[in-house]
């Protein structure tokens, strides 16, 4: 299916795309694995637990809908998800299962962080399971036709993702004979958001969520529209005020080569393609700060993206003119290439990105804008028709996205009051240089539904796996506290269901045994017979 460019432009807002109204970008919510740097040793705890052969692969005959009973939602398709049960301590024992849930993107991208460190310290079973629509999870046989149109496309939101991991678990427990095995789940970004969802919808399922990076009040307008982009435009004044008023400066200057000067910017920024409209090369740069900053982490080679950025801008000669620093700050971040190919960023046409398109047309709908000069972007402002117009324009005129659905379903307004009512075991972890943290639980909500933030944590950080060399002290106390937070989630249940299996037993005997006044009444008619 071939999206047109009015969503495409959007894309880049939620998943390295952008806004369809205002072309303004934010990177996808996902986690970026920190093996993606070459050179970073891997701590021990991963040097032990991280062997493929551990893994295996398995799939689950999945049901289509979960919410209806037509004929045609019966139908099935086949689930892949990915287990490890190495340190397993088995299903008679205390020992937990841990389970991943996938977001827009195959599994496989999901099983090199946290959870393997998890396994030897909780002796779990670890359970990758694949999001539908995305991978090789996909309905209708292929992904071609699963994508096809919007009656095949249907079947496709986090409600039935939900539903779709619900039965899983059970199915899976089931077979190991595992009924009673304590359930944690667990996510980063989009996954983070399904996570405490999930502990919401099924608490009988999972006894409590590690909820990472999940920017849950990111719905139905109940934050700023352009909070995500005030926290980027921070992250990068404090590094640097002369950068950040640098790269302010520039969307003038590069507007005013609109009309006659796009071969002068493709020639100055070696673009692939030649630009078409300066806009293309706006949402190409702003990607770039957003990506920095949002997973701005010390991983070398490519260490602190937000530095090198400024430090390229900053380190020309005085009098080098705006645009030569614009660019120095680019390649610093994407490093020396023949051209730069910004339909990476504007328009990209992978199964992932066409997945989350969907997705933000529907139930993952947000505003984002930029209605103030309080950033180092301009100004754009969010248009709530013109986003609807586009999505009708990809998935038809009679497809109509449902804003507020997300916070019906899952809650969103009020959220300290719906928490403390409903809500349990649940750690909401944020690092507060990521911009994604602006739409997340930063305080306690009670005892048990707990805000873990870090000054310095950027996006999902403590969901990549341990690492000795570069983890610094706040990351390992953050872990630390999540570890020591879900050991009190697991103690609590294994409590809780010994003190049922003892009542049961009670009872059963109970049952077992003949009460003494009935044995002293039946004495009584028998003695009372022989007499008379």
């Amino acid at each position: 299916m071939a999206l047109k460019t009015s969503l495409l432009v959007y894309l880049l807002i939620f998943f390295l795309v952008t806004s369809v109204v205002s072309a303004i970008s934010k990177p996808r919510v996902g986690v970026i694995p920190r093996t993606r740097s070459k050179g970073v040793l891997p701590s021990k705890s991963s040097i032990t637990t991280s062997k493929e052969e551990d893994r295996k692969t398995f799939y689950y005959t999945q049901t289509l809908d979960h919410f209806n009973y037509k004929p045609d939602s019966f139908t099935t398709f086949q689930q892949k998800y990915i287990i490890n049960s190495r340190y397993w301590g088995g299903a008679n024992t205390s020992s937990p299962i841990f389970v991943y849930l996938g977001v827009e993107g195959p599994i496989e991208g999901d099983i090199d962080y946290i959870l393997d460190d998890y396994a030897p310290i909780f002796n779990a079973f670890l359970v990758y399971i694949e999001h539908r629509y995305y991978g090789e999870s996909v309905p209708f046989g292929s992904w071609k036709k699963a994508y096809s149109n919007a009656t095949t496309l249907g079947y496709f939101n986090s409600a039935q993702a939900l539903a779709d991991c619900a039965e899983l678990i059970v199915s899976l427990k089931n077979n190991l004979s595992a009924e009673t095995s304590p359930v944690i789940v667990v996510g980063g970004s989009y996954g983070g958001m399904l996570a405490s969802w999930f502990r919401l919808k099924y608490p009988h399922i999972a006894i409590g969520a590690l909820a990472s990076s999940a920017p849950i009040l990111d719905t139905d307008n109940i934050l700023p529209e352009d909070y995500y982009y005030k926290i980027v435009s921070k992250d990068f004044e404090e590094v640097s005020k002369s950068c950040y008023d640098t790269i302010q400066q520039s969307w003038s200057i590069i507007d005013s080569h609109e009309k006659n000067g796009l071969p002068f910017l493709t020639q100055k920024f070696k673009t692939c393609n030649p630009l078409n409209t300066s806009s293309e090369l706006k949402d190409y740069l702003e990607a770039i700060y957003c990506e920095a900053a949002q997973y701005d982490y010390d991983l070398p080679p490519n260490a602190y993206p937000v530095n090198r950025i400024c430090d390229a801008i900053d380190g020309l000669s005085k009098g080098t003119d705006i645009l030569t620093r614009i660019v120095a700050g680019a390649v610093a971040y994407r490093g020396e290439q023949s051209c730069y190919d910004i339909d990476k960023y504007n328009h990209p046409t992978d199964q992932s990105s066409l997945g989350w398109a969907w997705q933000i047309c529907t139930d993952m709908l947000s505003s984002y804008g930029r209605t103030r000069n309080n950033t180092m972007f301009q100004i754009s402002p969010f248009d709530l028709h013109k986003y609807i117009k586009g999505c009708q324009d990809t998935y038809g005129v009679s497809f109509t996205p449902r804003p507020h659905r997300t916070a019906i379903e899952f809650g969103g307004h009020n959220i300290r009051l719906a928490l403390q009512k409903f809500g349990s075991n649940i750690i909401f972890s944020n690092g507060l240089r990521d911009p994604y943290s602006g739409g997340g639980v930063l305080e306690n909500i009670s005892d048990s539904v707990v805000a873990l933030p870090t000054t310095n944590g950027t996006h999902c950080m403590d969901l990549q796996p341990a690492n000795d060399q570069y983890d610094p002290i706040w990351l390992v106390e953050q872990r630390t506290s999540e570890i020591k937070i879900m050991k009190g989630w697991i103690r609590e249940y294994n409590k809780m269901l010994k003190q049922e299996n003892s009542d049961r037993r009670k009872g059963s005997q109970g049952d077992a045994v003949v009460p003494s006044w009935f044995l002293l009444t039946i004495v009584f008619i028998i003695v009372k017979t022989w007499i008379f």
